[in-house]
């Protein structure tokens, strides 16, 4: 079976969808370059689709050199069998491939390998025929004190231990435990015996049961962050060992003798000893893969969510970055987001000062003619808040509590010592704060996502698969918004399709010594930015400015003079055809197509000419918190309130109430109806009322309902 058949298989997808996929993909196109501008290859796969591709064919490569590496060391061996070969050959994963392995697997020195040095691999043979006869006579045989093998009983222990082992790596043996242990598995954990009182945060771990193929993720995160810990002893294995020793007794023990008691024997002792541990790290292993995967999709769903959160625009901002003994940093940004003015203000030091700071925002405020205002919502964020509104602005200004996670970690990054040399920490985290409100994506990429406060487990998770998930999910919001070319930062551009990093730094480079960008191909005079990468990214690049109106679109300059030919055709010009309504609609598409260029990217075009580089993102909305509460000793059960989502789980989601700790809507109080997903009730970022259930102050908790 080619990797194409087996991709097709698994994703259920046709065969040529996926050969045209991957062939693009070995040209060096990206996932969001093949979804966008190769619809009529691909049958019209989405982002995640080509993605899931992508993926298994990695894994089939990586299986593929592993099998080569294996093939090779049994060949080497002097080992290789044409059933083995073939076996191998045939191995469609890599649990089946080191099962078909383990008993050529170089070995470090074991109880078996001692026998064997011992000379009793012809005891454990003879044992094994199980035919009839006296054990003790067949041992007396191999009695060595030179080779320390000094009675019958450790002759035939040694036996026994080269007996286990086959069975440990008994292929078909592996399998059927295998598969016992994901059918009947628990999944316990219990505290360490004198770690009662350090373990408090895993106390409902402490004597827990449950069959471990169904546990969800976050428990099983949990209970391995608790061992991690060392305050759970944490295992998964059957109640019963009974059906596990029967199956290989099936298999190995073939009659009623001595020489079969043996063998018995030593099948008990290798399941105990060597089979039953191996498989149950082997069941950990997948449980905390797929424990990893959920975790990833919730994180990575969460961060799509926030990066593609609503943006306010290009509004002059003023921007705070609380804080009560240190003062309040504030800044001033134009409407294209630059820095304008900093200065402190101290607002809770006295009542005097909270009249110098009222005095100094409203000065502020007419003197940028700021039109919107961002408060960061961490330490002191109500409290300025509430400052802010007792501000007598003289024209209408909004003021909106921004996220301000991961705004410290930018502050002190290289990126804003870059963007900021001569300003310290303080300040450049306040312009963070305000740049987020005006557009949250192009401010969060400067920052690792993993910094960002929206994930679960995010450090117990695997690193590498965390961070290419959250790598694609910015690439994929990142080119669905676009990015204009002449204002985008090196970070924005490094995410565009076929730029990076490198490429990135020449484009700004080369706008900084020759000026703005007339138009798109004016790229291709960037050093190193050669017709391949002008190819994946132009599209997702806009050139507002540009004397050609198709470079302000997501229309590929692969296509406009398709768009050229639809214009003649109705005696128009493209600028016209795109303000005109009503000459659109004289236009058949159909006449249009061709082999490179189908209905799916002429349907695509047309959209395009209606609203040429339209921000998918949804329309801003201004939010307020209950101004009654601020504290979470302001909080009683029943109250109803206003509440921000600002983290998604498995088990639920997180809402700001503007008390400075997130209550938690439990995921069986989030609808009258049996939910599985918390995301398919609520998003990131939405505004949501919920209702109070219990507040703990002690343990700063707070349980909230959206059942009401």
């Amino acid at each position: 079976m080619t990797h194409a058949e087996s991709i097709a298989a698994t994703l259920q997808l046709g065969q040529r969808q996926v050969e045209k996929t991957i062939e693009l993909l070995e040209q060096g196109c990206t996932v969001p370059f093949i979804a966008r501008y190769r619809k009529e290859a691909t049958g019209a796969l989405n982002e995640v689709q080509i993605a899931a591709i992508r993926d298994l064919l990695s894994r089939l490569k990586e299986l593929d050199k592993r099998r080569d590496a294996i093939v090779q060391s049994i060949n080497e061996q002097g080992k290789m069998t044409p059933e083995l070969q073939k076996a191998l050959h045939e191995a469609r994963s890599l649990t089946e491939l080191e099962d078909l392995y383990m008993p050529y697997r170089p070995k470090r020195r074991t109880r078996a390998t001692v026998a064997v040095e011992r000379g009793l691999q012809p005891l454990a043979d003879l044992l094994m025929r199980q035919q009839a006869g006296d054990v003790e006579s067949m041992a007396l045989k191999f009695i060595n004190d030179e080779k320390g093998v000094g009675s019958v009983e450790e002759a035939l222990a040694g036996a026994r231990d080269i007996i286990a082992e086959q069975v440990n790596e008994d292929a078909p043996s592996r399998d059927r435990i295998r598969r016992l242990f994901r059918r009947t598995a628990q999944l316990t954990s219990k505290v360490v015996k004198g770690k009662e009182d350090e373990a408090g945060k895993f106390e409902s771990w402490f004597d827990w049961k449950e069959n471990a193929m169904r546990a969800p993720s976050h428990r099983i995160l949990a209970l391995l962050r608790g061992e991690e810990a060392g305050m759970l002893r944490v295992h998964a294995m059957p109640d019963d060992d009974t059906a596990c020793i029967d199956t290989l007794c099936q298999r190995f023990v073939h009659g009623q003798n001595e020489s079969s008691q043996q063998v018995a024997m030593a099948v008990k002792d290798g399941y105990k000893r060597l089979l039953a541990p191996s498989i149950e790290t082997e069941l950990f292993n997948t449980l905390k893969e797929k424990a990893d995967k959920e975790a990833i999709r919730v994180f990575a769903e969460n961060l799509r969510q926030l990066l593609l959160a609503s943006p306010l625009g290009q509004k002059r901002t003023l921007a705070i970055d609380p804080g009560f003994r240190t003062g309040c940093k504030v800044v001033c940004l134009d409407a294209q987001d630059k820095l304008e003015h900093n200065e402190t203000i101290y607002p809770f030091t006295s009542v005097r000062e909270e009249r110098a700071a009222i005095n100094k925002l409203e000065a502020l405020a007419e003197a940028f003619d700021i039109e919107a205002i961002a408060i960061g919502n961490g330490t002191a964020g109500r409290e300025t808040e509430e400052v802010v509104k007792r501000c007598h602005f003289k024209k209408p200004v909004i003021a909106v509590m921004v996220n301000e996670s991961g705004a410290s970690i930018y502050s002190a990054s290289e990126v804003a010592r870059r963007e900021f040399p001569d300003y310290d920490v303080t300040v450049r985290g306040a312009v963070s704060i305000g740049r987020r409100l005006m557009d949250p994506l192009s401010e969060l990429v400067k920052i690792d996502p993993k910094s960002i406060g929206v994930g679960q487990y995010q450090h117990d998770v695997d690193q590498k698969m965390l961070q290419e998930s959250l790598e694609d999910v910015v690439v994929s919001c990142v080119n669905s918004v676009g990015v204009e070319l002449n204002t985008a930062s090196r970070e924005l551009l490094s995410y565009v399709s076929g730029i990076g990093p490198v490429l990135a730094d020449k484009i700004v480079n080369y706008r900084n010594r020759e000026g703005a960008f007339h138009n798109r191909r004016e790229l291709l005079k960037v050093e190193r930015l050669g017709a391949k990468a002008f190819e994946q990214c132009a599209g997702f690049l806009r050139v507002r400015e540009s004397d050609n109106p198709l470079d302000r679109s997501a229309v590929h300059p692969e296509r406009y003079e398709v768009v050229q030919q639809m214009a003649q055709s109705v005696g128009a010009t493209v600028e016209r055809l795109m303000a005109e309504k009503n000459l659109r609609e004289k236009i058949d598409i159909r006449q249009f197509v061709s082999d490179e260029c189908g209905l799916p990217t002429l349907q695509d075009i047309m959209k395009e000419l209606e609203k040429p580089g339209l921000d998918p993102r949804a329309k801003f909305e201004v939010f307020e918190f209950d101004k009654n509460i601020t504290r979470i000793e302001d909080l009683q059960p029943g109250m109803e309130l206003p509440g921000i989502v600002t983290n998604i789980t498995a088990f639920g989601a997180f809402v700001d109430l503007g008390v400075h700790q997130d209550g938690l809507v439990h995921i069986s109080q989030m609808a009258h109806r049996r939910i599985n997903d918390p995301s398919e009730v609520v998003h990131l970022h939405q505004h949501v009322r919920v209702k109070v259930l219990d507040v703990d102050l002690k343990r700063h908790r707070i349980s909230l309902t959206m059942k009401f």
